[in-house]
């Protein structure tokens, strides 16, 4: 008998409603350019910039300064950044990698998987503030003092707490106390912030300045390397100042790219999982138009059997995102293969996101993270900021693994920005976070667009499967005939709250004509915000 777990004995349930103090706006319309984030404050940060005749990755970076801020849970400067650029001068499409590294002391068999997930032990090399620094001086318009204003005046001022943010940091309170990260980001060092208190974050605020000041290079050789690598030292980490001077600039790859009805939807390449969103709408343009309705019991079971196969390509086939490059056949990109795949279905029967755009034709998708929520839980007590966890998402068994955790590598990421081009024109920017629910988030809201509105297409119920067989959904914003017609189909249901916070966050902008439409997902604090003249 499989079990049918709800959402009131989830102990990872997150509590999306409250008491809020104030309600974002979910969905705006500009014609001078559009952002749209996971938390308001960011967006303002982003709309700011482009008030200021800055240009879409202008706003990008100073959305995604403020969310490292606003958003302490999911993203900040101990994390790593990974962006999809549609740049309007030479009409090119670029996939910035910037992965974080494994330390030159991330020895293999050392490691405990406790000591990967928590603690300074679990933290790879961040990546996001030389991310940040690098499209905006290759991309960008305005000066790295002038995108860093907004982060530096939210952690002075600080920002009311969300019912979201409260349940967050209850969920690993526990983790936070036994650091430095407590005084930090606990009232009096052991309590969580209450509902719409004021959270002031001066040390982070400190060190934002210091970087306006002293630029990117203080984070990576200068006072800012030496606060870490001493933190490290005095608490066992494995982060050296040989470790952060010799981070990488971050590599401009290749995107991956389909055909899906009459566009062209172009997204990440590996270490992303752009490939599985690709695998995945190639198999539906092998099916008919009339097996796509997504709120019916069959176009759920058939959406449950093409994630499902989808990832499990993925497992079956990690590149080493270098030596993708060179792999001749691409057996997740091919047509011929989802033709295949498509034919045995039918006889079978804590990361962030932006998206902005803006009236010059330029476009970002940007998807950053400290990989779990609060990541490893540790924080230098003169810098602010929280370390990722990215040791988790290597490899730790299978030595030929691409991604098995050894010194200087990359770790496996499951995001997918992604830009959608109508013609020559980007039409559409979009991604989530959500781990493995990025891809299926993304792809549901796509296959929405050709019958709902853009708030429509994101508002609707969602649902998720697994490697396993384990079908996550919002149940009670669904038929309820579904959960059992899934049960005699083989699957697992997993009853998820409305809303679900586990369902990913879609942030989206699109473009018709001269007229841009942003949607922030209800699924969490983000907003949607345009210049107006």
């Amino acid at each position: 008998m499989k079990k049918k777990r709800v959402a009131g004995e989830d102990p990872d349930v997150i509590e999306l409603s409250g008491p809020g103090t104030r309600t974002p706006q979910r969905v705006s319309v500009s014609a001078e350019g559009m952002v749209s984030t996971q938390h308001y404050l960011a967006t303002e940060a982003g709309v700011e910039m482009l008030h200021r005749g800055g240009n879409a990755v202008d706003a990008a970076v100073a959305a995604a300064l403020a969310l490292g801020v606003c958003e302490p849970a999911s993203s900040g400067l101990g994390g790593q950044t990974m962006m999809l650029l549609c740049l309007s001068r030479n009409g090119r499409t670029v996939a910035i990698d910037g992965s974080s590294h494994a330390p030159h002391r991330a020895i293999p068999g050392t490691l405990s998987v406790e000591e990967c997930r928590n603690g300074y032990r679990a933290t790879t090399v961040p990546s996001t503030p030389r991310v940040l620094d690098y499209v905006l001086r290759r991309y960008g318009s305005l000066p790295w003092k002038s995108v860093l204003e907004p982060a530096i005046e939210y952690a002075e001022g600080g920002f009311e707490v969300t019912p979201l943010q409260r349940s967050l940091a209850r969920k690993v309170r526990k983790r936070l106390r036994n650091g430095p990260a407590a005084e930090l980001f606990l009232r009096d060092g052991r309590k969580t912030y209450r509902v719409g208190e004021r959270f002031r974050q001066p040390v982070l605020a400190a060190t934002l300045k210091r970087l306006a000041d002293r630029g990117i290079d203080d984070f990576y050789h200068g006072k800012i390397a030496r606060l870490i690598h001493r933190d490290m030292v005095k608490n066992g980490g494995l982060i050296r100042r040989d470790d952060l001077a010799q981070l990488r600039w971050p590599i401009e790859r290749r995107p991956v790219s389909c055909r899906f009805e009459n566009k062209r939807v172009v997204t990440f390449p590996p270490p992303g999982a752009g490939r599985t969103l690709v695998e995945m709408l190639n198999i539906l343009s092998e099916l008919p138009v009339k097996m796509r309705n997504i709120d019916s019991p069959e176009g759920i079971l058939l959406l449950a059997k093409i994630m499902n196969q989808a990832y499990r390509d993925r497992l079956d086939r990690p590149f080493d995102p270098n030596f993708y490059a060179q792999v001749s056949k691409k057996r997740m990109l091919s047509v011929d293969y989802a033709r295949k795949i498509a034919r045995r279905i039918r006889t079978e029967g804590e990361t962030t996101h932006l998206s902005v755009m803006d009236k010059a034709g330029n476009a970002v998708s940007l998807t950053q993270s400290i990989e779990r929520i609060y990541g490893a839980c540790v924080a230098t007590p003169e810098l602010g900021f929280l370390y990722n966890n990215y040791l988790i998402a290597f490899e730790q068994e299978d030595i030929r693994h691409p991604y098995y955790l050894r010194p200087n590598a990359v770790p496996w990421a499951s995001v997918a920005p992604t830009i959608v081009f109508e013609g020559r024109r980007p039409w559409l920017v979009i991604g989530s976070p959500g781990s493995e629910r990025i891809a299926p988030s993304i792809l549901q809201v796509l296959l929405r667009l050709r019958r709902q509105s853009a708030f429509e297409a994101v508002d609707a119920p969602r649902f998720y499967c697994d490697m396993e067989g384990k079908v996550s959904l919002e149940a009670s914003r669904m038929r309820d005939d579904i959960p059992e017609f899934l049960e005699r189909h083989g699957f697992t249901v997993d009853i998820r709250e409305p809303y679900s916070f586990h369902l990913g966050c879609v942030q989206m902008v699109v473009r018709e004509r001269d007229l841009f439409t942003g949607v922030a997902d209800p699924r969490r604090d983000g907003a949607a915000g345009g210049p107006h003249r």
